[in-house]
């Protein structure tokens, strides 16, 4: 009987979630080094590759969980739940503070955010996968992802203004932001995670479902082929990026083919290690990829707490804590910055194994 359970899976999403809370937990943002940073805008960086191998992840298990669902309204209502528990808690961290009245201001309050993308991309694409079979998802990745370029690229606003891709007003991806949104975003002029840079988001979770299809498939050598996979994107994609720049922030083409070719490219060397060759690899990551979204939702909660929650007249929790244990003289700022990511990773870690060894599972 084959196996329906991917170890390679678990693990890549296991140490998606914890890269995730490394580089959004550093002891300050003032002093973090490079690769642990975001691109200014057109560009990337490791961290830049994290939230797009989540959703990467996203498509496989897709694949795997929807395989033989049946199209009933059964099936629509999980899947409608699940995206709106996801919207759900997304909402309640952007609106929660850890002081009286416990919530933020409603005028200023952002609204889009990184669960709330989980959510809406699960849902559209959960339903594109009951509904198509590779082809037509291979088909649809292809026009979103050209007709979203020409869209940005070669659509002139109303007033004949030609469209750009830097961080300006003439960007659709930010105008529309702005216009739907108000202030209701991350930075006063856009928001990674805004309303049309969400469409072809989709598109990475998509490619997931492939990969996922090919991984549940008799197919021999998969590795192999993963691999060719990987650096037809990555080829495709770094050479598109001539005429339509990497960038995190618009979810251009270009960065969808880069970032999925190198979610491919590591699933494939992860794959080979651990389902081809049954080496023993990377079973800490499996214990925090079981809670995935409950581990990143606490250690966002609790983060923010720490940020928000005063210790005397200057500190918070967070600043008293990095200050009194991990500021030395003899470590350099980034180094203690850098250990207190790591103090925090650890603890999300321990928390990702007493859950896997109780087997307790909270489903979202």
């Amino acid at each position: 009987m084959r196996k329906e359970r991917i170890a390679s899976v678990d693990i890549l999403r296991g140490i998606t979630v914890v890269a995730m809370i490394l580089v959004n937990t550093p002891g300050t943002w003032s002093h973090v080094y490079p690769p642990l940073l975001h691109a200014e805008w057109h560009g990337l960086t490791p961290t830049d590759l994290i939230f797009p191998f989540f959703l990467f992840i996203v498509g496989i298990s897709i694949a795997f969980a929807y395989k033989n669902k049946p199209k009933t309204v059964l099936t629509y209502k999980k899947i409608f739940i699940r995206s709106l528990k996801l919207i759900g808690l997304g909402l309640f961290l952007n609106l929660f503070v850890p002081y009286l009245p416990f919530i933020t201001d409603l005028e200023t309050m952002r609204i889009p955010g990184v669960l709330q993308r989980i959510g809406i991309v699960f849902c559209i694409s959960a339903i594109l996968y009951l509904h198509c079979n590779w082809k037509t998802l291979l088909g649809v990745s292809i026009v979103t992802l050209v007709v979203y370029w020409s869209f940005l690229g070669f659509f002139p606003f109303s007033d004949g203004t030609l469209p750009t891709f830097d961080r300006a007003p003439n960007n659709w991806v930010n105008y529309i932001d702005l216009s739907l949104l108000g202030q209701h975003t991350w930075k006063p002029d856009y928001d990674p995670e805004g309303i049309l840079s969400t469409i072809p988001s989709i598109i990475t979770c998509v490619l997931g479902i492939l990969i996922g299809k090919i991984l549940m498939s008799y197919l021999h050598r998969k590795e192999a082929l993963l691999f060719l996979i990987a650096i037809g994107l990555l080829a495709i994609g770094y050479i598109f990026s001539y005429w339509f720049p990497i960038n995190k922030a618009l979810w251009t083409s270009s960065f969808v083919l880069v970032t999925c070719g190198w979610a491919v490219l590591t699933l494939s060397i992860i794959y080979f290690i651990t389902d081809v060759l049954h080496l023993k690899f990377g079973a800490v990551f499996k214990y925090v990829g079981t809670n995935a979204i409950t581990i990143y939702f606490l250690s966002s909660f609790i983060s923010k707490v720490f940020y928000l929650t005063k210790v005397g007249e200057n500190d918070n929790i967070h600043s008293s804590l990095y200050n009194n244990l991990f500021v030395h003289s003899f470590l350099s700022d980034q180094m203690s910055s850098l250990l207190y990511a790591l103090a925090v990773v650890l603890f999300y870690i321990l928390l990702g194994y007493i859950l896997f060894k109780k087997k307790i599972i909270i489903k979202v």
